[in-house]
């Protein structure tokens, strides 16, 4: 759990000195900043559903993963209650963009394959090589992130732990437990959220992102009920 205990404390590193830097960036920066982070959501999206679509065993399990978790999601109104819940607590009139920041950052933080495949290979090869990498990288997004939303950023982190924790935990109990396949599936719903974020960013669509997060769901069921079969 080395890797993801350094990823854990990057991100609230990283939040506390965006936090720091918070008061002295003009609107207009700001603005630039929702921009950046916006094209950045998209280019990550973006790549992680297409490099990994040629390697999906059932093309179309990611539109009806992003069908049924989306309705799902709805259904709960997943969107909604998060974003009252982030509002109540938070102090600060810019309340709507801590919570849609707070969206997009669980996302990009835990929806990549640095994120997701390197708790997996730390637990079976010992080499937390991929999360050292995200956890740079992740130090850098959240000094933007909180730079611009202030530091109610830094709730990102234990999200963080918790999500690849648990797959440190699975890869720890059964090596087989996560195949290259599903991985893929989870890859191409995962880059479709995070590309939904980034249009939300860029204001082109509130796409409400974590209404979809039941779609991550679909493919571990139906790789589930694959090999019971």
């Amino acid at each position: 759990m080395i890797g993801t205990i350094v990823n854990t404390c990057a991100i609230i590193a990283g939040s506390l000195l965006g936090a720091l830097l918070h008061r002295g960036v003009k609107e207009k920066y700001k603005e630039v900043l929702y921009t950046g982070l916006g094209l950045a959501s998209l280019a990550i999206g973006l790549n992680a559903t297409i490099s990994h679509l040629s390697k999906s065993a059932y093309p179309v399990l990611f539109i009806l993963s992003l069908a049924i978790g989306g309705v799902c999601g709805t259904r709960l109104d997943i969107d909604g209650r998060f974003k009252r819940l982030v509002n109540r607590r938070s102090q600060s009139g810019n309340v709507n963009k801590l919570g849609d920041g707070l969206s997009t950052a669980i996302l990009l933080y835990c929806i990549g394959p640095l994120s997701m495949l390197g708790p997996v290979i730390s637990a079976l090869k010992g080499d937390h090589t991929f999360l050292f990498t995200n956890a740079t990288l992740d130090f850098v997004s959240s000094t933007v992130f909180a730079s611009t939303y202030g530091v109610g950023m830094v709730l990102a982190a234990p999200v963080l732990f918790l999500w690849q924790g648990m797959f440190y935990v699975v890869a720890e109990i059964s090596s087989t437990a996560i195949s290259d396949s599903l991985m893929s599936e989870l890859l191409i719903v995962g880059g479709l959220m995070i590309t939904g974020s980034g249009l939300g960013l860029l204001n082109l669509k509130d796409c409400k992102t974590l209404n979809l997060l039941p779609s991550l769901l679909v493919p571990v069921v139906w790789y589930l009920v694959l090999s019971l079969m």
